[in-house]
């Protein structure tokens, strides 16, 4: 390296240390204030400089492991992955784990921002080539530990959401919905998959992760699809068929917006006793530490949720314009507050759970954990009880212990999900393993 590259190098790591530090000040409220149907959402605050707090990936020292709440034990499913991130139960009991990480993005990590986000990526320990596969876990003599593995698809291209319908096997990857065919009790797939459609990728890809679940009578999958920014500085043009949900046919391979405005939805589950469709959504940064709030919601068809222009119905955003008014004035409120900044992210049904009380009847919701927020927020799983198809009280603590006394992340939990024998799954990427939560 020349003297003149490092002359320019020095500063900038001098600035990176200092942001890595930076602090946009301090919350004046609790999580717990921007959590619920009606959540606390104070003025909006921007600043040069916004609150970043990312915690170090550090992973789990020998022996340790998550804190169960009470009446609930976990212990690991599965250890020695590389970036697990999302998970999926097949019939037979045999667990998907979509090992993935953010594909090549070139157009979205140049300049200052881009060079300090690839900073605070490697800190939070987001920053390995994506593994592009998914692997079989199978636990042969049911104690809950998974036994049998095996890689289940490879050469990906950061794979992420999974559904089985019949005998067809869709996968979301970044840039599109593949099919492949499948065996029960199979352990490989080998055939090509059938592009069922193209989903927006490119060289920016902000929000890279896709989801997809299958209707209950198979014949429409819905995908999300997060937005190409924080809040539209990108132009709306970047947007196109983003920061929504697709409806996709199954028949046909034909596709619609289902629905729109959602920055960053990510989980999805359907609530059993109303059938209707629930997401959960990673809302926008740098407008405080107590703004704006992650949420999960029922989805509505054709229903507009607000971003960029809005949040939480029609609280306006100061930076973006032009703004909507047309758009606005219907942007629907979101059910339920998750706390800003916690990246809410994971969200599976209680439906065939087998976990005591309190947890019998809601929506479990992996909290990825915040880098926008002193002190930070999320970096657990969380239960929502649920009172005929709706939300009915403040979040329950299922695991937490993510973060040592030192804000060090030892895990940083993202999806979750029950498996066969009713236990709750969840999958940590700092921590490279599964985690499986059952009654004690």
């Amino acid at each position: 390296m020349s003297p003149l590259d490092r002359s320019w190098r020095r500063p900038a790591v001098v600035l990176a240390a200092l942001l890595l530090c930076a602090c946009g000040g301090l919350a004046l409220l609790p999580v717990s204030a921007g959590t619920g149907p009606e959540p606390v959402l104070p003025p909006p605050s921007t600043t040069l400089v916004p609150t970043v707090k990312v915690a170090r990936a550090v992973g789990w020292p020998a022996g340790t492991k998550p804190d169960a709440a009470p009446g609930l034990e976990v212990r690991r499913f599965a250890g020695g992955l590389d970036h697990p991130r999302w998970l999926y139960v097949l019939p037979n009991g045999d667990v998907l784990v979509a090992e993935t990480n953010a594909p090549p993005r070139p157009d979205d990590t140049g300049g200052i921002r881009g060079f300090f986000m690839r900073l605070f990526f490697a800190r939070a320990g987001a920053a390995a080539p994506s593994a592009n596969r998914i692997t079989l876990l199978r636990d042969n003599d049911g104690d809950g530990g998974g036994g049998t593995r095996t890689v289940f698809l490879e050469n990906l291209h950061s794979p992420f959401g999974m559904a089985l319908v019949g005998n067809d096997l869709y996968v979301a990857d970044t840039d599109a919905l593949l099919k492949f065919p499948y065996k029960p009790g199979a352990t490989h797939i080998a055939e090509a998959p059938v592009v069922v459609t193209d989903l927006p990728g490119g060289p920016i890809n902000h929000h890279w992760t896709k989801n997809v679940i299958a209707s209950a009578n198979g014949r429409k999958l819905f995908v999300t699809v997060g937005s190409n920014s924080n809040a539209g500085e990108r132009d709306i043009d970047a947007e196109a068929g983003r920061a929504a949900i697709w409806e996709v046919d199954v028949a046909t391979r034909a596709h619609r917006v289902y629905a729109s405005g959602l920055r960053n939805p990510n989980g999805l589950a359907f609530e059993p006793e109303t059938g209707a469709l629930w997401t959960a959504v990673n809302e926008r940064d740098e407008l405080g530490n107590d703004l704006v709030p992650d949420y999960m919601t029922a989805v509505k068809d054709g229903g507009f949720y607000g971003w960029p222009y809005s949040y939480f119905g029609t609280h306006l955003d100061p930076r973006v314009t032009p703004q909507r008014p047309d758009l606005v004035a219907r942007a629907i409120v979101p059910d339920y507050a998750l706390g800003p900044h916690t990246a809410s992210l994971g969200l599976a049904s209680s439906a065939g759970a087998a976990l005591p009380a309190p947890f019998g009847n809601g929506m479990f919701v992996g909290q990825h954990g915040s880098w926008n927020r002193d002190p930070p927020s999320g970096y657990k799983v969380v239960f929502v009880p649920f009172v005929h198809g709706r939300p009915a009280g403040p979040p329950l603590d299922v695991l937490t212990g993510f973060l040592d006394d030192k804000g060090n992340a030892r895990g940083r939990p993202v999806g979750v999900a029950i498996d066969r024998r009713g236990a709750l799954l969840v999958a940590d990427d700092v921590g490279n393993c599964i985690w499986r939560v059952s009654a004690r």
